[in-house]
């Protein structure tokens, strides 16, 4: 029997990270309280439940002291902002995509838009997708639903609606959605919001079952993406869904020949290599191993047996052909070096890099008398030359440097000079739950940690490197941090409190209220993970080795800025923000408000503000007075209408001038910077 396991089987991004986060937080000594099910695998819950992980359905099930973390499929808006005023830490761990569905239906609804959202309507997904809505949303689980909702609203083939689809959707199902839609809707707007990684394990679950005699989908039995897995297989195959290896039964795959796993995105990896070992068991052909791993050690193996000395030579560069290179080595046949032979990279150009009569050291892989040619590879040649030096690394843990030039199920390849070193995915320096394209074509350090002298087989770190790098990096650091100090670094992750910094060695920590002048609800207002940010180091605990940064730079204080562009006496257009009994709150700029007393709105008196003055309006206004020290503006309108001769005999006017009360002022101008947010 021949068992296949989908490259693509196991957690995916959003559910790495999201376990990641869980077990980052545990690592750090911290008490860990879920809302709802992180995901949907019942193993995956319980293993987290005996670290300690408790799960909450209600407010009232956080326990005292607990971060709570918000589950990968999100929650409704509403929750979310209750639950941003409990006093707990608040992780969200959300799964970026489904984030991103929430952001399109928050915006392309705020007008009341409908929406259409393909999808399971009781999937906690999906509620919260719906909760972003602002005006009317449908919920289709299946064409038919869709064709009902279409027809029971007809003034939607000629009205503005948008249509968006949960993230493990079925692809296929997705694709009728999308046909039927735009027969109907003339102005339907469409987005493609199911996972990539969902589209990819389906497309190869798919191929999989095709040539399988039978296939195996892992995975909890209410998690939606695993449903949509075993739906796709079973429609081309006798398929077998199961939450573990303890489910299987090996008399079903009795007269099967070719078997087939995949998994959907909430199963761990320990489960799908329990599953996969329980398929191979007392079977010797299929003995549990990474093909992947194999491949190029097994082909390099196969390359070098017949290798001796005698085989190598000298060829002179004569042709350069698309597919091959021809070459003169001193004998009568006609000597070639395939595309492939040529070099370990694959982005290798020898068009680019070789000219007729450069010479190439190859060796002879064979020889066809009949047809006077002879084979060479330049690639083997390099490998054998080099691997010396490969060896020799191993013992004096020399760093080398390579480029990465494949990606396997289980690590990478790197080049080093024709040399090809397989790094496990545990030594890329990837997280668990990253991908390892991110390597691809990547020049990298690594260090040899295991070698095979007699198979010219090579295992290196990349980790190993950039620990020790990172390492140094950290201790440079703290010998020369100060407060105060001005760093460069890059936002490594985001929370709904702070953006975490990596400043190179060592990750530092801007609290929300050190991202802006201005209040912001949450980091992402301000910055994206990614950004190359100017910080200053705000606090230092070289202890812990805690550091507090600050993204606010001293010269956007609102204050400096008032101080420095307009003193006493300016003249400015401000905008009317706020209206009270006694005055009107006029923004100058962003950031900064003052106040028009109601006495000095006109020159004459009025009975309230709202009888000369429109929140929006624009007006121009003196600054009369600034009190840094109570944080405390004054401004007049009337200081700038020229005095109205008044007749002698005309009696004088008393205006109300009482002053307001500092408490008065301070309370009115946060009410009304509360309102303006």
């Amino acid at each position: 029997m021949n068992v296949t396991v989908a490259k693509t089987a196991g957690f995916c991004f959003g559910v790495g990270r999201a376990a990641d986060t869980i077990y980052a937080l545990l690592e750090a000594g911290k008490k860990v309280c879920t809302w709802g099910p992180l995901i949907h695998n019942p193993a995956f819950i319980e293993d987290l439940k005996t670290r300690g992980v408790v799960i909450a359905e209600r407010a009232a099930d956080i326990p005292v002291g607990y971060t709570l973390v918000i589950r990968t499929h999100g929650i409704p808006s509403a929750l979310y902002r209750q639950l941003e005023t409990l006093d707990c830490e608040l992780v969200d761990a959300t799964c970026p995509f489904v984030r991103k569905i929430q952001n399109i239906a928050d915006k392309n609804t705020a007008d009341g838009t409908p929406a259409i959202i393909a999808g399971d309507p009781a999937h906690p997904e999906v509620t919260g997708i719906r909760s972003y809505c602002h005006g009317d949303s449908y919920v289709c689980k299946d064409i038919d639903a869709l064709t009902d909702v279409l027809a029971t609203h007809p003034d939607f083939a000629d009205k503005e609606i948008i249509m968006v689809s949960q993230t493990t959707f079925s692809v296929d199902e997705y694709k009728k959605y999308i046909k039927y839609a735009k027969k109907v809707c003339t102005k339907i707007k469409i987005f493609d919001t199911i996972c990539v990684a969902t589209s990819e394990r389906q497309a190869e679950a798919a191929k999989l079952a095709a040539r399988s005699d039978a296939m195996i989908v892992v995975g909890g039995k209410n998690s939606s993406n695993t449903r949509k897995l075993y739906d796709v297989c079973a429609s081309l195959c006798p398929t077998y869904l199961v939450e573990s290896a303890a489910e299987l039964d090996r008399a079903c795959f009795s007269a099967c020949r070719n078997v087939g796993i995949t998994a959907g995105a909430s199963t761990p990896d320990s489960i799908i290599k329990e599953v996969r070992n329980t398929m191979s068991e007392n079977t010797v052909e299929n003995a549990v191993k990474d093909t992947e791993e194999l491949s190029f050690e097994a082909a390099l193996e196969e390359s070098l047996k017949s290798m001796n000395t005698d085989q190598k030579v000298v060829g002179t560069v004569m042709n350069i052909q698309p597919n091959e290179i021809q070459v003169d080595i001193g004998r009568k046949q006609t000597g070639y070096v395939p595309l492939e032979e040529y070099s370990a990279d694959p982005n290798a150009d020898p068009a680019k890099e070789l000219k007729v009569g450069d010479k190439l050291d190859l060796i002879i892989m064979k020889t066809n008398d009949a047809e006077g040619t002879v084979m060479c590879s330049k690639r083997r040649y390099d490998a054998t030359k080099y691997w010396d030096e490969v060896a020799a690394a191993y013992d004096s843990k020399d760093v080398l440097e390579g480029k990465v030039v494949d990606i396997l199920q289980k690590g990478v390849i790197v080049n080093y000079k024709g040399v090809r070193v397989f790094i496990p995915a545990s030594q890329s320096s990837v997280p668990r739950s990253g991908n390892l394209e991110v390597l691809k074509n990547q020049d990298v350090a690594f260090r040899i940690i295991d070698v095979d002298a007699r198979r010219r087989r090579a295992v290196g770190s990349i980790k190993s490197v950039a620990d020790e790098r990172r390492a140094a990096a950290s201790e440079a650091f703290w010998a020369d941090a100060y407060v105060g100090k001005k760093m460069t670094g890059t936002v490594k992750s985001l929370t709904s409190f702070a953006a975490f910094v990596d400043l190179g060695g060592v990750d530092g920590m801007i609290h929300r209220s050190e991202l802006s002048w201005r209040r912001i609800k949450q980091p992402s207002d301000v910055v994206a993970v990614g950004d190359e940010v100017e910080v200053t180091i705000k606090s230092l605990d070289p202890e812990k080795k805690k550091v507090s940064l600050s993204y606010r730079k001293a010269e956007d204080n609102p204050w400096e800025v008032l101080k420095r562009d307009y003193p006493v006496g300016t003249v400015a257009d401000v905008k009317i923000v706020g209206l009270t009994a006694f005055g009107a709150f006029a923004q100058i700029f962003p950031g900064m408000d003052g106040l028009i007393h109601i006495s000095q709105i006109a020159d004459k008196r009025i009975g309230q503000p709202s009888d000369v003055l429109s929140v929006d309006d624009v007006v121009k206004a003196k600054i009369t007075e600034i009190d840094f020290e109570k944080k405390r503006i004054s401004l007049s309108i009337r200081a700038l209408i020229e005095p109205k001769a008044e007749p002698e005999a005309a009696s004088a006017v008393v205006e109300d001038s009482t002053p307001v009360p500092i408490e008065e002022y301070a309370a009115a101008q946060e009410a009304d910077s509360e309102d303006a947010e």
